[in-house]
């Protein structure tokens, strides 16, 4: 937790996606039912189309849209939402289906402060076709980790994670189905452990 805030205050985070928002949705409702003691001040994606972006206005949330320009160094696009983010002063940056690498720059601005879910039993299934890979491998168990990020993809010091079993006759969208539930449980619960209480 960052040691300007005052006890019992409510840290900000900076919550990024690429698509639906299905996580988003998740903590920004634990955070209204008291289940997570943060604010949500910003939401950022790298699609300006992308579902999520409507959805967090609807609830009144500040959203920016940052598309990575292809041919253009990643660094420029970053350099925009990390102004964003120091300028809406988020403690926190949180990654929900943000599907972008973020280059060492990104790491450097907020280190120790990223936290990401990806949706497999780190280090089984990096990358993301996490599902599907634990599919093909014939694996009896996945899951869902949380953890920090660091300059490697889905590495960094692992937070919480939660087996999911894979059933006979599981299709990647009937997987997908559990894992998801199972992530939209996990991550506020980690993230109000994270915030307030000592890993």
């Amino acid at each position: 937790m960052n040691a300007d805030m005052n006890a019992g205050e409510k840290p900000g985070m900076a919550i990024m996606i690429s698509g639906t928002g299905s996580n988003m949705d998740a903590i920004i409702s634990a955070t209204r039912r008291g289940l997570l003691a943060a604010r949500t001040v910003l939401v950022v994606s790298d699609r300006p189309d992308a579902p999520g972006l409507k959805k967090a206005r609807t609830k009144g949330i500040k959203t920016l849209a940052v598309p990575y320009e292809k041919g253009v160094p990643r660094e420029k696009a970053e350099s925009a939402i990390i102004g964003a983010i120091k300028a809406e002063r988020a403690e926190w940056v949180v990654l929900a289906g943000f599907m972008k690498l973020l280059t060492p720059n990104f790491i450097q601005a907020f280190r120790n402060r990223i936290v990401n879910i990806h949706p497999a039993l780190l280090p089984s299934f990096p990358g993301a076709h996490a599902i599907r890979d634990a599919l093909a491998a014939r694996a009896d168990i996945t899951g869902v980790t949380v953890h920090m990020v660091d300059e490697l993809m889905d590495h960094g010091t692992i937070i919480a994670q939660e087996e999911v079993a894979i059933l006979p006759g599981d299709t990647e969208e009937s997987l997908a189905a559990r894992i998801h539930a199972t992530e939209h449980k996990l991550y506020p619960r980690t993230l109000q452990q994270l915030f307030h209480e000592d890993f």
